[in-house]
């Protein structure tokens, strides 16, 4: 059977789209299935906070499921998202020992409630995937507030 190829998204910011916009991006991981996200969950958690505390990124919140992490994010135009999403993952993926797919999910908000709307779902979606009873619970996210 001939599957259809996959395009590329282009996750290119307009010019006209302000300097520190926030972002919510899921990642997912190249094999979706047992948990290989987990089994690294120091050095995902630890990339994402150097991020952080190094200007590449600005993370509101931030929380790594079995096959994908999430993140509510605010990205500076130089240079860029897809850098520095890519350069994440890479080095991510070169410490952990796993893959990433190829591209990744991004959504630009655009009004605070759709902050509190993405903000909601992301740290919900442990409780929804049955892994933990109440958001707080889950010990694989950041902040820990």
């Amino acid at each position: 059977m001939i599957r259809p190829k996959r395009r590329q998204l282009p996750h290119e910011v307009p010019p006209w789209v302000e300097d520190g916009a926030c972002y919510f991006l899921t990642i997912c991981a190249g094999n979706r299935s047992g948990g290989v996200l987990l089994s690294c969950a120091d050095v995902l958690l630890s990339a994402a906070r150097h991020y952080h505390e190094h200007g590449r990124w600005f993370l509101r919140l931030f929380v790594l499921m079995p096959d994908h992490v999430h993140l509510l994010a605010h990205f500076p135009q130089e240079p860029g998202l897809r850098q520095i999403v890519n350069a994440w993952k890479r080095f991510t993926a070169r410490h952990g020992g796993f893959s990433w797919q190829r591209d990744f999910f991004e959504h630009r908000l655009r009004h605070d409630e759709s902050f509190d709307e993405k903000a909601s779902y992301v740290r919900m979606n442990p409780v929804r995937a049955g892994l933990c009873a109440s958001w707080e619970d889950w010990p694989h996210r950041w902040p820990q507030d």
